[in-house]
C-alpha cells in the first residue's frame, strides 16, 4: 500500500470534500460553496503543512473513518471529538502520523457540529470551476462520501506545524450574529424589525449547508406579494412565508424572491457552522460600513 489515496471505511452522517470554494460564478447560478467553518479548515491545513486552499474533509455530527494507503500526517479540528488510530487515542487539534493501512476514526462531535480532517497533500479529487468542494445545492464537485469511496491525495507541500496545542474557539453556547439591516427591511413592519434584532431565536434542526434555519417569532410583512428574483449573497437573512429568518450559508442559491431583511457579517458565519439545533440565536444590528 504505497499509493497516495484515502479509503473511506465509515462515511458518517454527511462527510464532504471542501476547500475555499468557487466564488465568482453567481452569474452562472453556481454558489460559492466551500468549508462552512473556514478558520477550522485553514487550521488543519496549517497543521499538516498544506497551503490554505487545499481540500479537506468536512464531517457532520458523527465524524467518519478512513484508511490511508500510504503514511500521512493528519489533523482534526473544528467540533471537538475523540480521534483514534487503530483504536488508540491520538491528539485532536494537532498533527498526527497515521501509518499506511491504519484506521483513522474521527468520532462523534462532543460539542459543535462539524469537524475538519486535513491530510498532508490534501484531497486531490478533480476540481470543477477551480474548486474541489462538494456543493449540495448544484451538485457540483464530488458526491458526499460513501463507504468504499477512494479519494486521491496530493503530494505533501512541506513540513507540518510543530505545536503542542492549537487554540481555537469553542462551539457557541449562544450564536450572536451581527447584521446590517436591508436591503428589504422595508418589507416588514417596524414591530417585526424590532423583534428581529431584540427577540431570541433558536437554531432549527432543519438547518444544513444551504442555510441556518431558525425557530422563534414570526416576522410580519408590511406589504403583500413577492419580489422578482434578485441576487443573494453569503450571509443574507431571507424571510420565507412562515416568517422565520433563514441565514444563507455556503451552498445557498444565487437568486431568490423572498425579502432579505438583513445580511450577517462574514466574520460571524464560521460560528454558525458549529451551532447545533436548539442553540440560542440573537441578531444584533450594526451600522452600515
Amino acid at each position: 500500500m504505497t499509493d497516495r489515496a484515502l479509503a473511506v471505511v465509515r462515511a458518517g452522517a454527511l462527510t464532504t470534500v471542501q476547500d475555499a470554494g468557487r466564488p465568482g460564478h453567481a452569474h452562472l447560478g453556481v454558489p460559492r460553496s466551500g468549508a462552512l467553518d473556514r478558520p477550522a479548515a485553514d487550521l488543519v491545513n496549517r497543521l499538516v503543512g498544506n497551503p490554505p486552499e487545499t481540500a479537506v474533509l468536512e464531517t457532520t455530527l458523527n465524524g467518519c473513518a478512513v484508511r490511508p494507503r500510504s503514511t500521512v500526517t493528519v489533523a482534526v479540528a473544528g467540533a471537538p471529538c475523540r480521534v483514534t488510530v487503530d483504536g488508540r487515542p491520538v491528539a485532536w487539534g494537532a498533527p498526527v502520523r497515521v501509518p499506511a493501512g491504519a484506521l483513522l476514526d474521527v468520532g462523534p462531535a462532543v460539542s459543535g457540529l462539524r469537524a475538519y480532517v486535513g491530510v498532508s497533500g490534501g484531497i486531490a479529487v478533480e476540481p470543477v470551476l477551480g474548486s474541489r468542494s462538494t456543493d449540495l445545492l448544484s451538485g457540483l464537485g464530488p458526491p458526499p462520501l460513501a463507504g468504499g469511496t477512494v479519494l486521491p491525495l496530493g503530494r505533501p507541500a512541506g513540513a507540518h506545524a510543530r505545536v503542542d496545542v492549537a487554540p481555537q474557539p469553542a462551539p457557541p453556547a449562544e450564536l450572536v450574529l451581527r447584521v446590517t439591516l436591508g436591503p428589504r427591511d422595508g418589507w416588514f413592519t417596524p414591530e417585526a424589525v424590532r423583534a428581529f434584532v431584540s427577540r431570541l431565536y433558536r437554531v432549527s434542526s432543519a438547518s444544513n449547508r444551504i442555510g441556518l434555519r431558525t425557530e422563534g417569532p414570526a416576522l410580519e410583512r408590511a406589504r403583500p406579494g413577492e419580489l422578482p428574483s434578485e441576487g443573494m449573497v453569503l450571509g443574507a437573512v431571507q424571510v420565507p412565508p412562515d416568517g422565520r429568518p433563514v441565514v444563507f450559508l455556503a451552498d445557498h442559491p444565487t437568486t431568490g424572491g423572498y425579502p432579505v431583511i438583513a445580511v450577517v457579517r462574514t466574520a460571524d458565519l464560521p460560528a454558525a457552522a458549529q451551532a447545533v439545533p436548539g442553540t440560542p440565536v440573537r441578531f444584533v444590528a450594526v451600522r452600515r460600513r
